[in-house]
Order: C-alpha cells, then structure tokens, then sequence
C-alpha cells in the first residue's frame, strides 16, 4: 500500500489523547505521528472518533459461532479472528482447552498454517491445560486432564505458531518442568488450580508469566492461606488476565486487583465462546451443552463455560463500572496484552515504527459504549464501515 497518513478528532497513541495529529504509514508500519500540517502525505481523515491501539485478546475459544476444540482449522481460525475483529480485536490467541491430544495438536496446527497463510490478526495459541488441577477444572473435561510426560514438553517446547501461551497448574507441574518450557521461549501461565502461594510463586521463579483469568478457578485469599490469588497480586511482575463481564468476578473484586498491582500489569481476556462476537447463544463444549443464563454461559451443572463478550465490551465495562479512564481502559486492552506476550515493540501503541494495527472508536447511545467503525492490520483496513 502506498505511504499515506490517517487523521482522526482525537488519536489515542497509548500515553496521551491528541489532537490535531496525523499518522503516517508507511506499508505495513507506522512512519511517524506529527502534526496534521505538517503531514508530508496523502491524509484521510476518519472524521468524529478516535483511533486507538489494536485491541489484543489472550484468551479467545471462539466467536462467531465457531469453537477452536470443535473446529480445529485453518477455517476455523479464520472465522474465530474475523468474528473479533468486527469488535476491535486485531491480535489474538485462538485458545483451545483440555482435550484429547489429538484435538490440541490439530488446533496449534490450525494456528500455524493460519500464520503461514497471514491470516490478519493471529499471534499465536494458547493451550489452556490439559495439565491443569482436576479440583479446579471449570469447565474443562476432567477425562482429558493428566500430568506431563517429557514428551508434551518436547512438543510444547518445538512447536512453531507464533507466540505460545500455556496455562498450568503449578501443583501439577514440576518446576523443572516449567523452567524449560520458558526457556523455550513458552509463556507460562498459572491457573485451574488449588496450589499454596508458596507453589505459585515458586512457579514464577522458575519462569512462569502471569495467571490465567485472576479469580476464577483458583485457590483464594484468605487470612491465613494466601492461595494463587494471593501470589498474583502481591508478585510486582506478575501479569494477570481478566473477565470483565460482571459474571465470572465482582466489580469490587477487580477494583481491589486494580488497586493492588503496578499500573501495567492487569489485562483484559474476553475467554469468548462460539456466542460472543454475533454468535448464536447454544452450542456445545465436548458434547455437553451450554445454555445462556442472566448473561452468563453455563453448564447444565451451573458451571461456568467462558464468556460471551469482546474485547470491546471489556473496554466498556472497565469505563463504566470499574470507572477506570479511557486510557486506562484502553491499555488494558491493548499495550498491556502485548507487553505480556513480549510484543510491546511492535504492538500496543500509535508511534513511529510501530505496527500500524489500529481501531477507530466511537461513543453513542445513552451509556456512552464504544462503536468500532474500522480496523486496520499492519496498514491494512480490514474491516470497515466508514
């Protein structure tokens, strides 16, 4: 694409609102962000809105009505990013949970070839379990989870999808274990499990990231047994990704979180199913069916089976219920997510040499929510209604 330059009533470069400013692209990066005037290339201004970061979603089962464990394919995975795409999302994680191997290997494989084919917007994978703690399984098959042979870590440590997100339960994983999937370049994260603080943070001493939707699923704080949500929010370099629906925690429970960690550390998941992103509210996980309750997806157990939101609709409910700034909202989404997966140099901000993965925003209607007009995929529109 030839070098141009896109304007907007305000651009949110991941530090400060601004107006007045251009950014000019480049291909596939961004050349610079200066002043409209001073603009030495073709502009289009994108009119009332506002142009922010890409947003970046870790933890994505599925949109759109399609489930990664059901549908491990290239097609599948086109159909996951495009549906979240729609809703701002222009990176993410097509995240399979506990299964048979078989399954797992299909979907990082699905993965792969969506990279090799550049699907827009896929990082990566993250493969929630199948090592993960039977009394904090959610809504994960218990037949499917076990302990690691040396041979899931030899596959897990060669795989070749991009960015490679695991979540573990440190008490069923040895720190040996741990130390060389990161090593390997695997970004280990702790959730589904019971563990003491003391295993939890032993894991991130051997080299584990962060926590896996911080609350849910996990030993709790309390007086005397700090649990896993203990360890994550007094560790000062431990990220944590979050459910913001208002179903799978406490607005109080998260404002709490937000006050414990350094600023830059907490990060919204969507753990979206088939429903989110326009899909139809029934479907099925391994067989067993998932019906819509109060806004809330459950088992027939009561269980609850991921989340039908976006990443937009996080953003939303971090401004209006959490009463978090814009900026604040927006990192969240955005140049936190990349930190954690160690794309902050290229990913997360508007400024020169970054890629230039965008969204632009606008608020309407009597709550103020965020609309996504139009994304943008390393210069790219890729989808558009202006």
């Amino acid at each position: 694409m030839s070098r141009h330059a896109l304007t907007a009533e305000v651009i949110f470069d991941g530090e400060a609102m601004r107006r007045d400013v251009a950014v000019v692209i480049d291909g596939a990066r961004i050349e610079k962000v200066v002043p409209v005037q001073s603009a030495d290339a073709p502009i289009r201004d994108l009119g009332p809105g506002m142009l922010v970061p890409g947003f970046i979603d870790a933890q994505v089962n599925g949109g759109g009505g399609v489930l990664l464990n059901e549908t491990p394919t290239l097609e599948g995975v086109r159909a996951i990013a495009a549906a979240h795409r729609r809703f701002g999302t222009t990176g993410l994680l097509p995240t399979v949970i506990t299964d048979a191997q078989d399954v797992m290997e299909a979907a990082a494989g699905a993965v792969a070839e969506a990279i090799r084919f550049g699907v827009p917007g896929v990082l990566g994978i993250h493969i929630e379990g199948p090592f993960i703690d039977p009394a904090r399984k959610g809504a994960h098959a218990e037949k499917f989870i076990r302990r690691p042979a040396d041979k899931d870590i030899d596959w897990l440590c060669n795989l070749k999808c991009g960015r490679i997100l695991l979540t573990l339960a440190p008490n069923c994983v040895t720190p040996e274990h741990i130390k060389r999937l990161a090593m390997a370049g695997v970004i280990v994260s702790l959730g589904h499990s019971g563990a003491t603080a003391e295993v939890a943070l032993a894991a991130i001493d051997a080299g584990a990231r962060g926590f896996t939707h911080l609350f849910n699923a996990m030993s709790q704080l309390n007086g005397r047994a700090p649990g896993m949500v203990g360890a994550a929010l007094t560790h000062p370099e431990a990220y944590c990704g979050v459910i913001a629906d208002g179903a799978h925690v406490h607005p109080m429970a998260l404002c709490a979180a937000l006050n414990a960690k350094p600023q830059g550390r907490l990060f919204f998941v969507s753990d979206a199913m088939p429903s989110a992103a326009s899909g139809p509210l029934a479907f099925s996980l391994q067989g067993r069916p998932v019906h819509v309750e109060e806004g809330r997806l459950l088992l027939a157990d009561g269980t609850l089976a991921g989340s039908h939101i976006t990443m937009a609709d996080a953003v939303d409910y971090g401004r209006q219920v959490l009463g978090l700034k814009n900026e604040d909202a927006l990192n969240m989404a955005s140049r936190t997510p990349a930190a954690f997966l160690g794309l902050d140099q290229q990913l997360g901000r508007i400024t020169s040499g970054y890629r230039a993965t965008m969204v632009l925003l606008r608020s309407g209607g009597t709550n103020k929510t965020y609309k996504v007009l139009a994304t943008w995929i390393d210069g790219q529109m890729t989808d558009g209604m202006i």
